[in-house]
């Protein structure tokens, strides 16, 4: 058996959806974000946030009058658990199912649910199966 190593937290910075529809994508995320452990980290009349992930409305100063095309949009999930919970929660605040929770063929113990959020992007819940993680997360720490 090959040994994988996948790197996490150095390439992308920050991802932002901008959406017409905010109440929508705010119970959509606040519900899945929730499932996998993830608080959101701030929000606004015309905005939110989790970690990477910035949302706002298509009026807001960040999104220039105009909504995000569709994407994929994967998140890491600790255990097969957490998957089925972010497709359950996801279903029950308004996603439409893109993919039961299930073994996929992308590599050994890839374990993964997809739904589409309230704008038709495609939100994948992940478990890459059982392995050693050097960190939890990268904190980024700086003077404002």
């Amino acid at each position: 058996m090959e040994t994988q190593q996948l790197h996490r937290g150095r390439l992308i910075d920050h991802l932002q959806l901008v959406t017409p529809d905010l109440e929508a994508s705010r119970r959509f995320y606040g519900a899945v974000l929730e499932a996998l452990g993830v608080p959101i980290g701030g929000e606004a009349e015309r905005f939110f946030w989790a970690d990477e992930l910035f949302v706002s409305a298509v009026d807001s100063i960040a999104a220039q009058g105009r909504p995000t095309g569709r994407c994929h949009l994967a998140f890491q999930a600790k255990d097969r658990a957490m998957v089925e919970a972010f497709h359950k929660a996801g279903l029950a605040a308004g996603g439409t199912d893109n993919g039961a929770p299930g073994e996929r063929p992308y590599h050994p113990g890839y374990y993964a649910a997809f739904l589409l959020d309230p704008d038709g992007n495609n939100i994948e819940a992940v478990f890459h199966g059982e392995a050693e993680r050097s960190a939890d997360s990268v904190v980024v720490t700086f003077e404002s």
